[in-house]
């Protein structure tokens, strides 16, 4: 293989490249940073991309834009490891792994530095000395956590700020045993962290605990002959169980713990997180990486995680990783725990009870990408694959990209307006919708509209792509330019005879169909039998999608258009009143009831309404109202 010349600027930046840890910058010839990477030794790591040996499609792609690159020095591994992080999250380079992700999982929280704290939703965790547990997905896991911690502790919701310099009276929640009551003065702070103790461990997953302290007032109430009591605490026994039921037990020690895995096809990739917390499963969720399929699984989740952990999420005490590269496992160790500011360990079991659950974590990464990759094939089969396959049906040479849809609208002849919708690659571009006022036909004629429609859609349409393309510019982009390669007329064979013949006129050939609602059969120019497709088929689907789209845009543009010439006709009876003063009118008061109920000094208050206009509007709005009343 020929050896590349990458330039005598870039050869002598490679040429000189230290031996020291840091990071790497790459950029494009437009100096855009594509890339950014860290190593131990910079002269080893940066020049094997220049290198005329075998890389993966990503990193070639990546390679073939470089143009240029620049090394920042550091001291240690940790401190390239941190500058990396910073880079990435400040540039976010389109070559390296980007969580793109904005979904924020809820955790709970109390404030410790609270005299009575509370236990509130966050989204994010703060390093505000403040304790965070989870994360929860999704609000119905949190909302059942709250429920069964308020049910078992009398904690205050309440927001005041305590305590109060004169205590006020309790709320119902005390009268019902929900609260202590620290705002009307009912308890001391003591005892209230006595409870708070209770509550945090009953969150870091110390169910058995509460419910045996809970059994125990349960048996002393019931000793007492205070049956009533012992019910209720019986109720908050059995909603403390069933919240233990719902977690999925993992036989560990009392772990807390995340377990980051990962799947990939060759294309993309999907990382799942595990958590685990109180030696329970709690729930995880999962990371498209896309592009990511054929990169180093260890080099993917060293990126993963340095990102995701630096992004504010609870690191907890000990993290498992499916696999690292070789020599990482230390440093990365030493910047988690520089971000929890607490020991951390970071392992990558290969066998025992932490290697089952790596694997558990594989196996749900595996079945993300699956869905991840069934749900893509879906959407293409409704969308390109119904629009290759209506082509291949209706005969066409090849798969119609832009398909247009066109619908009639009017009230019995009057403000006749025709819709015209565009579908491309299966898939509405409601930027290219347009609306037509009928201008040449008189009274309910459909036929006669179409046939008006697309004589002035096509006429405007080659007279701008000809524009265009003298100027050099692509059909696609302009207003009418881009012609469509298939049509759908809402009708049967007589709306689609008209139809044709208006392209005929102008000497366009664009394939057409018309749909009938009847039996939804689709009519060819020149052929008599109707198509009758499958009603399961996508191609159907999209047809359907296309008339529909079709009728409703022209219903909501011709009821617009119906309001409001119902209103300017109105307004048009009132003596003096023209079109100027008519605008003033709907401009202030917004409606024909808002200026019927205004008074003479609102009217004289409006632009250019003068004492006899505003009479004249009295006047109009008495006789309306009287005419009702009548």
């Amino acid at each position: 293989m020929a050896k590349v010349n990458w330039g005598e600027n870039l050869e002598l930046k490679i040429a000189k490249l230290p031996e020291s840890p840091g990071c790497y910058l790459m950029k494009d010839a437009e100096g855009t940073i594509i890339y950014v990477g860290k190593a131990v030794n910079l002269k080893n790591r940066v020049r094997s991309y220049f290198r005329d040996t075998y890389h993966t499609p990503k990193v070639a792609a990546m390679i073939s834009h470089i143009a240029d690159f620049d090394v920042l020095l550091c001291d240690t591994n940790l401190e390239a490891l941190c500058l990396e992080c910073n880079l990435i999250k400040h540039h976010k380079p389109y070559y390296n792994i980007l969580l793109k992700d904005d979904k924020h999982y809820p955790y709970l929280r109390v404030d410790l530095k609270e005299p009575f704290p509370r236990l509130t939703l966050a989204r994010r965790m703060e390093k505000d000395g403040a304790k965070y547990f989870g994360p929860y997905i999704g609000a119905t896991a949190v909302k059942q956590v709250i429920d069964a911690v308020r049910g078992v502790f009398p904690l205050r919701t309440c927001k005041q700020a305590l305590p109060l310099k004169t205590p006020r009276r309790p709320c119902i929640n005390y009268d019902i045993g929900r609260c202590m009551a620290p705002c009307a003065g009912k308890c001391t702070e003591e005892a209230y962290w006595d409870m708070m103790d209770g509550v945090l461990s009953f969150l870091n997953g110390d169910y058995k605990h509460v419910v045996d302290n809970l059994k125990a007032d349960m048996m002393k109430a019931a000793e007492k002959m205070q049956y009533e009591k012992a019910a209720v605490i019986r109720d908050k026994i059995r909603d403390v169980q069933g919240l233990m039921e719902r977690q999925i037990a993992i036989q560990t020690e009392q772990a807390e713990q995340d377990i980051i895995a990962l799947a990939q096809d060759g294309l993309d990739a999907m990382i799942q997180i595990v958590y685990v917390r109180g030696g329970r499963m709690l729930g995880g969720e999962h990371f498209a990486l896309p592009q990511e399929g054929s990169e180093e699984p260890g080099e993917v989740l060293a990126s993963f995680l340095t990102q995701y952990y630096e992004d504010g999420n609870l690191i907890p005490r000990h993290v498992l990783c499916q696999a690292l590269p070789e020599g990482s496992v230390e440093q990365l160790e030493q910047w988690l725990r520089q971000q929890k500011n607490a020991a951390v360990t970071l392992r990558t079991p290969r066998r025992g009870e932490k290697h089952d659950l790596v694997l558990l974590a594989a196996k749900n990464a595996a079945d993300a990408l699956e869905k991840r990759n069934a749900r893509a094939a879906i959407k293409e089969e409704r969308t390109v694959g119904a629009a290759a396959s209506l082509g291949r049906i209706l005969g066409l040479d090849k798969p119609p990209r832009r398909i247009e849809g066109y619908d009639i609208s009017n009230t019995q002849g009057v403000l006749s307006v025709a819709a015209m919708v565009v579908f491309i690659d299966g898939v509405p571009a409601k930027k290219e919708y347009r609306h037509f006022r009928i201008k040449t036909v008189v009274g309910a004629n459909d036929f006669a509209s179409m046939n008006e429609v697309l004589h002035r859609r096509f006429t405007h349409g080659l007279e701008e792509k000809a524009q265009r393309e003298a100027e050099g510019k692509s059909p696609v982009g302009g207003k009418f330019s881009d012609l469509p390669d298939l049509i759908l007329i809402d009708g049967g064979p007589q709306q689609l005879r008209f139809a044709r013949e208006a392209l005929q006129a102008i000497g366009v050939d664009v394939p057409m169909f018309g749909l009938a609602e009847v039996g939804e059969r689709i009519f060819l120019p020149d052929q008599e039998e109707p198509i009758c497709l499958d009603h399961h088929t996508p191609e159907l689907h999209l047809v359907q999608r296309i008339r529909d789209e079709a009728h409703r845009f022209g219903i909501t543009h011709h009821r617009a258009l119906r309001g409001k010439a119902f209103v300017h006709s109105q307004l048009e009876d009132i003596p003096g009143i023209g079109p100027k003063r008519r605008k003033a009118l709907l401009s202030r008061f917004g409606s024909l009831k808002a200026i019927r109920e205004a008074t003479e000094e609102e009217l004289l208050a409006t632009p250019g309404i003068s004492k006899p206009a505003a009479e004249a509007v009295l006047a109009w709005a008495k006789d309306t109202k009287g005419s009702k009343g009548s």
